[in-house]
């Protein structure tokens, strides 16, 4: 994992449209950058529909929601329209964004071994650092602790 107060590592990545995003196009806001297996899974589906469900409070606090798995361009978009996903789903198809974040390796399923995507998520500030890290995140109701930890930490500054 990337610790708090380490710089997030720089992307640019398609998202679910063929549109580039970038980090950088959110400097001087709070962007949540989370990391997940596979689109239109079970867990990856209840992860998405929380930040979904949360998604105004997070922009009235001024804060980005941005998804990154290694699915193709063409996985996202209907897994974005299905689930009525507002923000931006990216394609990291070869792993390299999730691995400048400490967030790709070897998993095992079934028997079965393989490079994928860990269920990680962090918070960058305005700044461009990292303020909180979520490792290995269950899916369930991780959106709202964002959202609690988000204002924990504005009540702290």
């Amino acid at each position: 994992m990337l610790d708090i107060g380490e710089t997030a590592p720089e992307f640019t990545l398609p998202d679910q449209d063929g549109e580039d995003a970038s980090l950088s196009d959110h400097r001087g806001e709070y962007v949540v950058v989370y990391f997940y297996p596979r689109a239109d899974t079970p867990g990856c589906t209840t992860e998405a529909c929380g930040f979904r469900d949360v998604y105004d409070e997070l922009r009235d606090r001024g804060v980005t929601v941005l998804g990154i798995s290694d699915d193709p361009v063409a996985d996202l978009k209907p897994f974005a329209e299905e689930y009525d996903l507002p923000f931006r789903l990216l394609s990291d198809e070869d792993g390299s964004v999730a691995t400048a974040y400490d967030s790709y390796g070897e998993k095992n399923m079934f028997g079965n071994t393989f490079d994928g995507v860990f269920r990680n998520t962090y918070v960058v500030g305005p700044d461009g650092d990292v303020v909180l890290a979520y490792e290995g995140v269950s899916p369930e109701g991780h959106a709202d602790e964002i959202l609690d930890d988000l204002d924990a930490l504005e009540d702290s500054a």
